[in-house]
């Protein structure tokens, strides 16, 4: 039986997992929220740890919050970057290979083409920053890791821009959405299919790894899909904006190859 260990398990990702879990009947699962577990508290990690030994840790916790991270900056450190750092140190102690999930915002976004994992970091807001720094505490501490780096999640769980998008649809006359960022949306359902199946085929190859929906579009063109999907197409007016403004700078391009 394959013990995992997943953190974080109320938001987007862990739900999705919580959802398959049945699916795989040969692993063992221990999810926990962050009120079970407090990953930035190294006794609290200690004690969850012990309770036995986990084959893997999928790390779903994290500060998402890429607005308000500029204006806490030391909150958004102490759980992307100093608590992994906790988190690692206690997986190599346990030999428990650590599953990351990162961001394609530890890039700038000036390259034309889509980012490769062996592009140079360069992340331009303190969300970003804060993943970087994270992913360097594992490279550091750890041989068995698996960092997956992603983009735009969205799901039928938690707040996310496709939910947001329909809700307004219904309430609004007209949504403008800007078009200067491109990225690739990702399902957070197919990015837990993607780390389970990481984990069946008991894959060594670890380090750093890319997983989105491959389709690059603009929020302004994710916007319209979401629309169309929903037939909601003729019930809000969308419209197209430019140099829309944010508290943290976003990279203009983040698809990730």
């Amino acid at each position: 039986m394959i013990q995992i260990l997943v953190t974080g398990a109320d938001g987007q990702l862990g739900q999705c997992l919580r959802k398959i879990e049945n699916q795989y009947p040969e692993i063992a699962f221990d999810f926990y929220n962050s009120k079970q577990f407090d990953i930035t508290d190294d006794d609290h990690i200690q004690k969850v740890m012990a309770t036995k030994h986990f084959d893997y840790c999928i790390n779903c916790a994290a500060y998402t919050n890429v607005e308000q991270a500029e204006q806490t900056p030391e909150l958004a450190f102490a759980i992307n970057a100093d608590a992994v750092e906790k988190l690692s140190k206690a997986c190599s102690e346990q030999n428990c290979i650590l599953i990351h999930v990162s961001t394609d915002y530890v890039f700038d976004g000036t390259k034309n083409d889509p980012y490769s994992t062996s592009d140079a970091t360069n992340p331009i807001n303190v969300y970003g920053k804060s993943k970087l720094v994270g992913e360097q505490f594992i490279q550091k501490t750890l041989n068995k890791y698996f960092i997956v780096r992603t983009s735009w999640l969205y799901s039928e769980f938690g707040k996310n821009f496709y939910k947001t998008i329909v809700q307004k649809a219904e309430t609004e006359e007209v949504l403008t959405i800007t078009t200067d960022q491109t990225g690739c949306p990702t399902n957070a359902n197919n990015l837990a299919a993607y780390m389970m199946n990481l984990i069946q085929t008991k894959s060594e190859a670890y380090g750093i790894h890319h997983f989105t929906d491959g389709e690059a579009m603009t929020w302004y063109g994710f916007a319209k899909k979401i629309l169309f999907e929903n037939e909601l197409q003729d019930k809000v007016r969308l419209e197209k904006a430019q140099n829309y403004r944010t508290l943290a700078a976003r990279p203009k391009n983040s698809v990730l190859q």
